[in-house]
């Protein structure tokens, strides 16, 4: 009876090291060619289409993009959880010490598109253009009412994104000089939201991708008040005329820069990448940005 017993406990017990072995290397393959991309809401609609396009002309390949923010992107990669981050700014030195710390190396850099950071304001709003002091102003709270910069004499209702977004970051560091937003400014979740949200108030004004300008309207943006004003078009992001334009950037432990995920960044800054970038309406790199 003992024997038997014996035997029974060790048959189960190879039983369940099979069954825990059969289940590992499920999850091995279930994760094989996944690749997980997490960030910039700015270039969110841009990655899921890269994504689309890539998969379809690679069967095997499993790409799974979320938005949530550039700092969020970059907190998850710093956090072992996703294979790339998007930003749609340049990563800060607090958080490259952060990884270094953990990983030892920085992580690795890669720009895959241009934008123009545009200003939006309501379609009914007469405002055309503003100068980069006047943008300040208006973002700091200083300017309150539109009739102070030749519109209408409405109050003027500013609308932002969260501090976790990389275009909250651009914007103030590179037009409010790193002042704070106006208090009263309305924070929004992403660029789709803050755009639907001018498109109903006719006072708004908020900033955002160049890709994202259905339901309201880009305005031109002079470097000071003696220049003529920009609007942000390929030509003028691509040639820097353009006031606020700024690269896209992916991020990426070094050590994964390679099989599929080296593939798939490829593809992204090639012609075929760089024409979905057009296609959504951010701006495609210069060749010579091609380049690892």
């Amino acid at each position: 009876m003992q024997l038997l017993n014996r035997m029974k406990m060790k048959t189960r017990s190879y039983l369940l090291g099979t069954l825990a072995a059969l289940c590992a290397a499920a999850s091995i393959s279930a994760q094989a060619g996944s690749i997980t991309v997490k960030g910039s809401d700015t270039m969110v609609i841009l990655a899921q289409k890269w994504a689309e396009v890539y998969m379809t002309s690679h069967q095997d390949a499993k790409i799974q993009v979320t938005g949530g923010g550039s700092g969020v992107g970059l907190a998850a990669l710093q956090n072992g959880q996703i294979d790339i981050a998007d930003s749609s700014r340049t990563i800060k030195a607090q958080e490259t010490e952060a990884y270094v710390k953990k990983f030892g190396k920085r992580p690795r850099e890669y720009k895959v598109a241009l934008d123009g950071l545009s200003v939006y304001v309501n379609n009914d709003n007469k405002i055309k253009e503003l100068d980069v002091a006047q943008l300040k102003d208006i973002f700091t709270g200083k300017i309150k009412n539109w009739k102070e910069v030749g519109g209408d004499d409405e109050e003027i209702i500013v609308y932002s994104r969260e501090n976790s977004s990389g275009s909250y970051e651009f914007f103030k560091d590179h037009i409010l000089k790193g002042k704070d937003f106006v208090a009263s400014a309305q924070t929004m979740p992403g660029t789709a939201a803050l755009l639907q949200a001018i498109e109903k108030d006719k006072r708004g004004i908020g900033y955002g991708g160049a890709a994202y300008g259905a339901g309201a309207r880009a305005i031109g943006v002079k470097k000071d008040a003696s220049t003529p004003a920009v609007q942000p078009t390929e030509e003028t992001v691509v040639n820097g005329t353009y006031p606020i334009w700024r690269y896209l950037f992916v991020y990426l432990n070094p050590d994964a820069d390679k099989d599929e995920i080296a593939a798939y960044l490829n593809w992204i800054r090639s012609n075929d990448g760089q024409k979905i970038v057009k296609e959504i309406g951010y701006y495609p790199l210069p060749d010579k940005l091609r380049e690892k």
